[in-house]
């Protein structure tokens, strides 16, 4: 790391909840300790029910919205706490872009699709806004194949396109940090290559935190790649040296194939 603030660091971050089912307590992540600098794209790995999601997720504080729960540790954002009082949450909402692993497309048109975040910000002027659509559009490489018809219902595009048309709603307001779910599970080869060569092309201009089941994504795409099991962080570095010389075992039998 340079001497550089980072983007984003967190601290010793541990989070449980208690399961409505049983109520027994369920403890996410422990002790969690990551530090990231602008222009990155990185990856987590790791099995289901590792903790990777809800990282993702208390990093723009969805989490507390769907499993409330207890957190210590901190997270910083450019040096300032995001659970500080005074933080200003709906800052961070467009500071920390969000997508999901199923495609979050509105009932409406491509064009409004990307304004709407926009709009509500407060622009209102078409032609900043018509720039916006370009720019987003074709950062998420949806442009060439959209651009005659942003008046179509973004409801009748194909999934991998709902997909880069909600990365694209994401980036409308230039956030710091995109965060995405897996959102390459439920599309073909040929639409995930797209989304990765988005993201490749993207982290001039924001950077990225890709949560994926996929190793074989992880070690095409990430910078730096971090291994999550069983709420803890095991293992994190280069994205190449993770997949070619891990230090822990279980880094390598996760990679491998030998677990997962």
């Amino acid at each position: 790391m340079n001497s550089e603030t980072p983007l984003l660091h967190a601290q010793n971050v541990s989070y449980s909840y208690f399961s409505p089912i049983d109520r027994k307590e369920v403890v996410a992540l422990s002790d969690i300790t990551v530090s990231l600098d602008r222009g990155t794209i990185f990856t987590i790995i790791g099995p289901s029910r590792s903790g990777k999601t809800t990282f993702l997720r208390l990093i723009n504080r969805m989490q507390e919205e769907i499993s409330p729960g207890k957190m210590t540790g901190s997270i910083y954002l450019e040096g300032k706490d995001i659970f500080a009082p005074d933080y200003d949450y709906f800052q961070l909402r467009r500071e920390v872009g969000f997508a999901f692993d199923k495609p979050q497309t509105l009932d409406m048109s491509i064009y409004d699709n990307v304004t709407f975040g926009p709009r509500l910000a407060g622009i209102t002027n078409k032609d900043e806004l018509d720039g916006l659509v370009k720019e987003t559009l074709e950062s998420a490489f949806l442009w060439d194949e959209v651009k005659d018809r942003l008046s179509l219902n973004a409801t009748r595009l194909s999934g991998g396109q709902k997909q880069r048309l909600s990365i694209a709603r994401s980036l409308a307001l230039r956030p710091k940090l995109l965060l995405l779910d897996e959102p390459c599970s439920a599309l073909d080869p040929v639409s995930t290559a797209r989304i990765e060569e988005a993201l490749i092309s993207m982290k001039t201009k924001t950077t990225v935190i890709l949560v994926t089941n996929n190793t074989k994504q992880a070690s095409r795409i990430g910078d730096i790649t971090a291994f999550f099991l069983m709420s803890k962080l095991v293992e994190m570095g280069p994205t190449s040296d993770i997949f070619r010389k891990p230090k822990e075992q279980q880094t390598d039998d996760y990679i491998s194939g030998r677990f997962g």
